[in-house]
C-alpha cells in the first residue's frame, strides 16, 4: 500500500512537471507570436513590389529633375531678379542638406509610410509655391520649402526598399531606382527648354506644376500598398529628447556656412576674402562642437557616434561622396562639351550622353542581380572605381575633332562602371547596421552623396573658370578672355570671328578636359576608400509563404 501510494504521488509530480514544461513552451510560442519584431520580417513580393518600386522611383526622378530643370533666364526676365539667381539653387540645397540627417531620426521614430508621405506633401507644397510665385522672394521661399521636402525623400525611398525586400534583392532594386532617377538630371534641361518655349516656366522649375499630378499618382500607390514597418515604433513613446534638436541646430549651422562658402567663393566674393575665410572657419568650429555634442549624447544622438565609428559606415560614406563627385562632373560637363565644342543643340546633347546613361542602367540591374546571387558587393565597387577612372582619363583626351565612336565608347566604359558601383555603398551600410538604425544610416549616406556632389561641383567650376581663361590666352590670344567667358558656353560663337573660333573651341575643350582629371581623381579616392567596406557576404533572407503583404 505504501509503495502504491508513493508510486501514485510520483506519477502526479511527474505529470505536473510535464504540464508546467508544456505551459512554459506554450507561453514562449505565444510570446513569440506577440513580438513580431523578433520574427523574420514579412516582405512585399510580386507585382506589388514592382509597383511600389515604380512609385518611389518616379518620385526620386522628380527630385533629380528638380535640380536641373529650373528656367532661370525666363524667371529673371519676369521678376527682374538677376541678382537673386544664386539663391534659386542655394535655398533649395541649403534646406535639403541641413535637414537631411534629422530625417533619419524621424524615420526611425515614426511610421515610414506616414513620414514619407509628409515629406512628399512638403515637396508638393514647395512646388506649388514656386509655380504660383508672384515675386522672386516668393520663388526663393518655395524653393526652400521644396528643399525641406526633398531632404526626406531620397533616403526615405531607400528605407522603404529596405523594409519591403530582403537584403539579397535590394541591390537590384536600388540600382534600378537610382539609375532611372539619374535620367532626371540629364532630362532636366531638355524638358525645361521645351516647357519654357511652348508652355510657361511655371510648368518648369521642377516642373513646378508637373510635380503635382505626378506626386498625386505616386501618393495613391503608396497609400494602397502595405509594406512592413518596425513594430517597435508603434509601442514606443516618442519624447522631444529623442530628436536631438541641439545636434540638429549645430549640424545645420555647419552645413549652411560651408555650403554658402562654396556657393559664394570665386563668384560673389574672392576665395581669399574675409567673408569666405570666415565661413570656412566658422563651419569648422561648429562641426567640432557638433562632434563633441554627439559624443556626449551617445546612442540617442542624431548621428550616433557608435554607428559612424564602424569602418563600413564611414568608408561607404566616403565612397558615395567621391562617386557622386565624379558622376556630377560627367553629368554637367559632357553636355557643355557637346554644346560648346561640338556646337550641337541642348536637345541633341541630351541624346549624345545616352550611351553612358543606358549602359549605367543596364549594368546597375545586372550587378544588382548578381550581388543578390553571389552575395559580395566589394568586387563590384572596386571594378566600378577602376572603370570610372579609366573612362574619366579617356574623356580627358576629348578635343574638337574627337570622333563619335571614341566619345561613345568612353562614355559606355564610364556607364558600366557607374552602374556596377552605384548602389554598393548603400547595400554595405544596410547589410552591416541593425534594422532600427537603417533609416539613420540611409540619411547619412544621402547627405554624403549630396554634400560630396556639391563639393566636387564647386571644385569643378573653379577649375573650369581658371582653365578656360588660361587656355583662351594660350590658344586664342586675340580674343578678350573675359568677354569669351561671360558670353556663355554657346553664345561665344556670336562674338568670335571665324579665324579665332578654332582656338576658342580648343580652349573650351582643354578646360573641360581638366574637369575630367578631377573626376578621375575622385574615382581613385573611391577606389581607396571602398576597401573599408569589407569583404562581407550579404545575408539571404527568405520571406514567409504566409505573407499578408503578398495578398
Amino acid at each position: 500500500m505504501e509503495k502504491d501510494t508513493a508510486h501514485d504521488e510520483g506519477t502526479e509530480v511527474a505529470a505536473e512537471i510535464d504540464a508546467n514544461t508544456s505551459n512554459e513552451a506554450s507561453d514562449k510560442e505565444t510570446s513569440n507570436e506577440e513580438a513580431p519584431q523578433n520574427e523574420s520580417p514579412q516582405y512585399v513580393t510580386g507585382i506589388k513590389l514592382w509597383t511600389l518600386l515604380a512609385s518611389i522611383t518616379l518620385i526620386v526622378f522628380l527630385v533629380m529633375l528638380d535640380m536641373s530643370i529650373i528656367a532661370i533666364p525666363r524667371i529673371t526676365n519676369q521678376f527682374h531678379s538677376l541678382q537673386d539667381v544664386g539663391w534659386y539653387g542655394s535655398a533649395y540645397l541649403l534646406a535639403s542638406c541641413s535637414l537631411q540627417p534629422l530625417t533619419g531620426k524621424i524615420y526611425s521614430l515614426f511610421s515610414t509610410k506616414i513620414t514619407y508621405m509628409a515629406f512628399l506633401a512638403l515637396f508638393e507644397v514647395g512646388s506649388a509655391l514656386c509655380g504660383a510665385a508672384q515675386s522672386s522672394k516668393m520663388l526663393i521661399v518655395g524653393r526652400a520649402v521644396a528643399g525641406l521636402g526633398v531632404a526626406g525623400l531620397s533616403n526615405g525611398a531607400m528605407t522603404i526598399i529596405s523594409a519591403s525586400a530582403p537584403l539579397h534583392k535590394r541591390p537590384a532594386l536600388i540600382g534600378i531606382m537610382m539609375s532611372i532617377s539619374q535620367l532626371g538630371i540629364i532630362g532636366g534641361p531638355l524638358i525645361g527648354g521645351a516647357l519654357t518655349q511652348y508652355a510657361s516656366w511655371r510648368w518648369c522649375t521642377v516642373g513646378f506644376f508637373i510635380n503635382l499630378p505626378v506626386g498625386a499618382v505616386s501618393s495613391i500607390i503608396l497609400i494602397l500598398i502595405k509594406f512592413p514597418d518596425d513594430a517597435a515604433k508603434a509601442a514606443r513613446r516618442v519624447k522631444l529628447a529623442d530628436f536631438d534638436f541641439p545636434g540638429f541646430v549645430l549640424f545645420a549651422g555647419f552645413a549652411i556656412m560651408f555650403l554658402l562658402a562654396l556657393e559664394w567663393g570665386g563668384t560673389v566674393y574672392p576665395w581669399k576674402s574675409a567673408i569666405i575665410i570666415g565661413l570656412f572657419c566658422g563651419s569648422g568650429g561648429v562641426l567640432a562642437i557638433f562632434a563633441a555634442w554627439e559624443i556626449r549624447v551617445g546612442d540617442n544622438a542624431m548621428i550616433p557616434p557608435g554607428m559612424v565609428r564602424k569602418r563600413v559606415v564611414w568608408s561607404a560614406c566616403l565612397v558615395i561622396a567621391f562617386f557622386f563627385g565624379a558622376l556630377l562632373c560627367f553629368t554637367y560637363y559632357l553636355p557643355i562639351y557637346f554644346q560648346a565644342v561640338k556646337g550641337v543643340s541642348p536637345s541633341l546633347s541630351g541624346v549624345y550622353v545616352l550611351p553612358g546613361i543606358l549602359s549605367q542602367i543596364l549594368m546597375a540591374t545586372v550587378s544588382g542581380v548578381l550581388v543578390g546571387v553571389w552575395g559580395y558587393y566589394l568586387p563590384w565597387s572596386i571594378a566600378s572605381s577602376i572603370l570610372v577612372s579609366i573612362s574619366a582619363g579617356l574623356l580627358s583626351t576629348l578635343a574638337p575633332h574627337t570622333s563619335t565612336a571614341e566619345w561613345v565608347i568612353y562614355q559606355m566604359i564610364g556607364g558600366f562602371g557607374r552602374g556596377a558601383g552605384l548602389q554598393m555603398p548603400i547595400v554595405a551600410v544596410q547589410n552591416n547596421l541593425p534594422r532600427e538604425q537603417n533609416a539613420v544610416g540611409m540619411a547619412l549616406i544621402m547627405f554624403c552623396q549630396t554634400f560630396g556632389g556639391s563639393l566636387f561641383l564647386s571644385f569643378a567650376q573653379t577649375i573650369f573658370d581658371h582653365s578656360l581663361i588660361a587656355s583662351l590666352h594660350k590658344y586664342a590670344p586675340a580674343v578678350n578672355s573675359e568677354a569669351g567667358v561671360s558670353a556663355g558656353a554657346t553664345a561665344f560663337r556670336g562674338i568670335v570671328n571665324d579665324a579665332d573660333l578654332p582656338g576658342v573651341l580648343r580652349a573650351y575643350s582643354v578646360a573641360i578636359d581638366h574637369n575630367f582629371y578631377l573626376a578621375a581623381g575622385a574615382s581613385v579616392g573611391a577606389f581607396v576608400c571602398c576597401w573599408g567596406m569589407g569583404w562581407k557576404k550579404i545575408t539571404k533572407e527568405k520571406p514567409k509563404k504566409s505573407n499578408a503583404f503578398n495578398a
